[in-house]
């Protein structure tokens, strides 16, 4: 089964609201759709949170790089040296 992308995860959520918010959904119609946005929730969560874990490594390995001046001869003409 190919996995379901997360704009389609929240996407399908989001028509889940709707339909549990519209008066015209039956009962059980409700806690099935209840059900199955509880299990989305839950997914896009735990995405959310490995993205976050992900974002805050990089940038943690971001911060110890440190550059270094990279001196050419095109470099020293733009300074004004020769």
């Amino acid at each position: 089964m190919a996995k379901i992308t997360f704009e389609k995860q929240l996407s399908r959520l989001e028509e889940i609201v709707t339909q549990l918010e519209s008066e015209q959904t039956d009962l059980d119609a409700s806690v099935k759709l209840f059900e199955e946005g509880i299990t989305l929730s839950n997914d896009l969560s735990k995405k959310l949170e490995t993205v976050k874990f992900k974002v805050e490594e990089l940038k943690k390995k971001g911060q110890a790089l440190s550059t270094i001046p990279f001196q050419t001869e095109l470099a020293e003409e733009d300074n004004g040296e020769e």
